[in-house]
C-alpha cells in the first residue's frame, strides 16, 4: 500500500477546494504541520445501496440455515439484557416525582 502524498497545513488552507475535488476524485493526502504528520485526507468509501439479485442469490447459497426458534429465543434474550429500553420503564403519574424509575 502506498503512502498518501503530504500536504502542508498551509496548502490546505489555500487550495482546498482543489485538493477537495482530488479526495472526492479518490486521491488521499496526509496532512503535515511543521514536516510531521497530523492526519490524512481520505475519500468516504460509498455503500451501495443495490444489490443485484444475482449478488444476493450468490450469497445465499453460502449462508449459514437459520432456525427461527433458535433465532426468537436469542433475540428476547438480548433484549433482556438492555435495560435502557424506554419501553421497559415506568412513567410516574402526573405530579408525581415527574421521572422514570426502572
Amino acid at each position: 500500500m502506498s503512502v498518501p502524498p503530504g500536504i502542508t497545513q498551509r496548502d490546505l488552507r489555500h487550495r482546498s477546494r482543489e485538493i477537495m475535488d482530488a479526495v472526492q476524485g479518490g486521491q488521499s493526502f496526509t496532512v503535515t504541520r511543521d514536516e510531521h504528520p497530523i492526519g490524512q485526507l481520505v475519500p468516504l468509501r460509498r455503500r451501495r445501496r443495490f444489490v443485484t439479485r444475482q449478488e444476493f442469490a450468490a450469497m445465499s447459497r453460502t449462508a449459514p440455515g437459520l432456525d427461527p426458534d433458535t433465532f426468537r429465543s436469542d433475540q428476547d434474550a438480548m433484549a433482556d439484557t438492555h435495560s435502557d429500553d424506554p419501553q421497559h420503564h415506568e412513567v410516574a403519574p402526573m405530579g408525581g416525582s415527574g421521572g422514570a424509575t426502572g
